[in-house]
């Protein structure tokens, strides 16, 4: 069927309100599972309602900078590495939240047209053999390099300020921890997809 014209195609969209669903579990879900996705999706949720006021010091480090450098001759030697962290922290610490929603970035121009079972089994096979065992070895190394960089004292280079890089690295770290627990709700939401035909959270 032709789209009408001025139509726009939701159809990646509605990709990712499905995997963004936090209505009532199903019924013929195991109590288990249906508690543990809700719980995980809450607490993703909790953490990206508070993650998201970084957004406020962020926007007042720049209009800062541009209004003491343009108007008053006098740039700031701290702006540029306040906003690079706190922009670093908000990708970093609601990449959870983010996942719980489905809009991280995704190839969906042959997935959106599978049924919902062999989409399940996809994002199922996916997550056990990359996702968990990618961000697993992330999170090794993530925290020897925040270990080192408390202990040594490492501060930035790029500039005269010179900050400590021991906290947004320990942003980094929460947000592969986030990943992970998120991980969890979407990979029992894949598994009862493959089984059942069907996502939950959307009934």
């Amino acid at each position: 069927m032709a789209e009408e014209p001025g139509r726009l195609d939701t159809s990646d969209e509605m990709i990712a309100e499905r995997r963004g669903g936090s209505g009532k579990m199903p019924d013929d879900m195991p109590t288990w599972m249906a508690k543990s996705i809700t719980s995980i999706d809450k607490f993703s949720k909790m953490t990206g309602n508070i993650v998201c006021w970084i957004l406020m010091p962020l926007i007042f480090a720049m209009t800062y900078e541009v209004f003491a450098r343009k108007l008053f001759l006098a740039p700031t030697i701290w702006a540029y590495d306040i906003s690079r962290f706190l922009y670093g922290a908000l990708f970093m610490l609601g990449a959870g939240y983010a996942l719980s929603k489905g809009v991280h970035i995704r190839a969906d121009f042959l997935y959106r047209n599978f049924k919902v079972k062999n989409q399940g089994l996809i994002d199922f096979v996916l997550y056990i053999l990359f996702y968990f065992p990618g961000l697993i070895v992330f999170l090794y190394m993530t925290t020897g390099f925040l270990q080192e960089s408390i202990m040594r004292g490492e501060r930035g280079m790029d500039t005269t300020w010179m900050p400590y890089m021991w906290p947004i690295k320990s942003c980094l770290w929460f947000g592969i921890v986030f990943l992970l627990v998120q991980g969890i709700s979407e990979l029992l939401k894949s598994y009862y997809a493959m089984t059942k035909g069907k996502w939950p959270g959307k009934e």
